[in-house]
Order: structure tokens, then C-alpha cells, then sequence
């Protein structure tokens, strides 16, 4: 790196922190009880936590379309998050943003020793086999070769959506010997499912029939991995063309939708359907 680029970057990251610090600045005024915003002030870590789940999935839809200034704002509104936990902590006296920087900073050196240390790998799953055994470590666990996999399986059940837990778990699960010798196996359980879901819905309680609806689930997403599809993208991209569908079917339409009978919203829909077909 030249001299220029040197400068240039220290320059850049001087103006990064500068920016960093108005922004907990912001935050810091919008939580004062002199001056302060009423919204702000009544916040609290747990009410926060839907907020921090809907920006994440924001920032990801923005990823997905590619629009830069899309990305860079759901980033900010993520970023927003983490200092207004940060702020909240601080008031209390538990940690401050000082702290969660630096904690991230210290794990990714502990975590990176073929990086920062004199550890040599070969690959990627090397390098990811290192990162789980110092992660073990840390966290005080054994090793991950020595735990059960109850346990391992049981981490993704407190810390992931249900759609990427089961995958987790199915993956995980598969890759110890956990597995249907040939996709035939998995269509007979995720039909064995389908009858008994069916059943509970005539004969048995609410709570047996949500049961039986999850283990439905379940297999279906059995299906999914073994055809290497993802099922968070397909039910996203389900939920995006039905949606398309209705604005066609209001743009046909010459009165609210709610004034159509059932088989005239049917028509309207194969409509819609057909024309985004032709698009």
C-alpha cells in the first residue's frame, strides 16, 4: 500500500469513527429525560428486540435486491439497534458500545489465529473446525467432537427462526448417520404426516393437532434439503408473487375486492396469474 492509500484510509477510518460517535451522540439525546423523545425514553432491551428482528430481515431484503442506497439505509437502521441496546446498557451500568466493540474485536483475533496468530490451515472447513473448538473453549464446553449432539442441536432451537432451526437440526442430525437411505423414505414419512395431521384435525385436541402440524413441517422441510432447495427463499418468493397477484387482480378489478363473490375472485386471479405469466 502506497503512502497515499495510507493516508487516504486513515483518513476514511477517522471520518467512520467521527460519524459513529455523532450517531451515539443522537441516540444519547433521544434517551435524556431532559429533552428527550417520550418513544425513546420508554424503550427497554426487551421492547426493542422485535425491532432488532424486523431491521435484520430488512437489511437481508435489501441485500437481495442490490440497491446500494437500500442497503446502505437498512444498515444504518440495523446499526441503530445495536447502539440503542448499547445506550440502554450503559445507563444502567452494564456495558457500554466501548465494550461490545471491543469484545467483537478480541473474539474475531481469538477466533482468527491462522490470521492473527501462527496457526496454518488448508482449507475452509479447517479453518471452520478451529473456529468451534475455540468457541468451545471459550464458552467453557467441551470440545465439539465430545458433545452430545442433543446439545449442539438444542443451541439452534433457543437462537434461530424455526425454518433455519430445522434445517440446522436435519443437517446436523443427517451428517451423524441421522438419515433416510433415498428420498422414497422421505416421501413415505412426509406422507405418513400428512395422514396422521389429518387425522388429529378430526378427532383430536388443539394441542395435539399443532403437534401433529409441526412434525408436518418438519418432514416437508426433510424434502427440501434433500433436494437442495432453500425453504425460507421458496415461501419468501411465495409470499412476493401472491402479492403481485392481488395488485393484478385490483388493477382489474372495478370495486373493492371485498364486493366479489368467491368464484369472481377466482376468475380474477387466474387472470392476474396469467397476465404476470406473459410479463
Amino acid at each position: 500500500m502506497s503512502n497515499l492509500e495510507q493516508t487516504n484510509q486513515t483518513q476514511g477510518n477517522a471520518e467512520t469513527l467521527v460519524a459513529i460517535q455523532k450517531l451515539v451522540n443522537v441516540v444519547a439525546k433521544l434517551r435524556s429525560p431532559d429533552g428527550g423523545c417520550p418513544w425513546d425514553l420508554e424503550q427497554t432491551p426487551q421492547t426493542l428486540t422485535p425491532y432488532v428482528i424486523e431491521e435484520a430481515y430488512e437489511v437481508v431484503d435489501a441485500i437481495n435486491s442490490g440497491n446500494q442506497d437500500a442497503i446502505a439505509e437498512e444498515l444504518g437502521d440495523l446499526l441503530l439497534q445495536v447502539v440503542l441496546q448499547a445506550q440502554i446498557a450503559s445507563e444502567y451500568g452494564q456495558f457500554s458500545l466501548k465494550e461490545v466493540a471491543e469484545g467483537i474485536s478480541q473474539k474475531l483475533i481469538r477466533r482468527h489465529p491462522h490470521v492473527f496468530g501462527d496457526v496454518s490451515v488448508q482449507s475452509v472447513d479447517e479453518v471452520r473446525q478451529n473456529w468451534e473448538k475455540i468457541k468451545a473453549q471459550e464458552k467453557g464446553e467441551p470440545s465439539p467432537d465430545s458433545q452430545k449432539l442433543s446439545d449442539k442441536l438444542s443451541r439452534y432451537t433457543r437462537k434461530l427462526p424455526p425454518l433455519m432451526a430445522t434445517m440446522k437440526i436435519s443437517q446436523k442430525a443427517a451428517a451423524v448417520g441421522f438419515e433416510w437411505k433415498d428420498i422414497d423414505g422421505v416421501w413415505d414419512k412426509f406422507n405418513e404426516e400428512l395422514t396422521e395431521f389429518r387425522q388429529a384435525l378430526a378427532y383430536e385436541t388443539p394441542e395435539r393437532q399443532q403437534a401433529e402440524l409441526g412434525d408436518l413441517l418438519f418432514s416437508l422441510l426433510q424434502l427440501a434439503r434433500w433436494c437442495h432447495l432453500d425453504p425460507e427463499a421458496a415461501l419468501q418468493g411465495t409470499n412476493q408473487r401472491f402479492i403481485q397477484r392481488l395488485q393484478k387482480m385490483e388493477a382489474f378489478a372495478s370495486r373493492p375486492l371485498a364486493d366479489y363473490t368467491l368464484e369472481e375472485l377466482e376468475t380474477l386471479w387466474q387472470e392476474a396469474k396469467a397476465q404476470l405469466a406473459q410479463d
